[in-house]
């Protein structure tokens, strides 16, 4: 579908979009190289910030987890098992719904997150002014 004259980007658009891919991939390049310094896989880390960051408690399902990471249930299934593996978390039968499996870190995992979330914050301030989202008027 080729888009009308009135809607069609300028090259400062352009520009502006690729700056913002460009952007992203740093960070995350960055935040799998220190996920892969501590030990773990980047997947890894983000289940972790995942489990700790859902909102409004410090646990999540299996299908929470799989809707944050964009993943197939059962890829999520076999994630959790190898952070399990890793003493990283631990799962548990819900006790409100027994068909619900919930996802809770455990000591290893609250460690590995803290040291790897305090780089990521300090890289995003680092990327302040650098990173900013493209103003296209559609």
């Amino acid at each position: 579908m080729k888009p009308s004259d009135d809607s069609a980007l300028a090259k400062t658009d352009f520009e502006q979009l690729s700056e913002f891919r460009y952007q992203m991939r740093r960070f995350e390049r960055f935040s799998e190289r220190a996920a892969q310094e501590e030990g773990i896989t980047p997947l890894q880390y983000l289940l972790l910030l995942h489990v700790k960051g859902y909102p409004g408690r410090c646990w999540a399902t299996i299908g929470e987890l799989a809707e944050r990471l964009q993943a197939q249930h059962h890829g999520v299934v076999a994630l959790v098992s190898r952070c399990e593996a890793l003493d990283l978390v631990k799962r548990k039968v819900s006790e409100t719904d027994r068909r619900q499996v919930e996802v809770h870190l455990q000591k290893a995992g609250e460690t590995v997150l803290a040291k790897l979330a305090a780089l990521h914050r300090a890289e995003l301030i680092s990327l302040q002014g650098a990173f900013s989202v493209p103003q296209i008027d559609l």
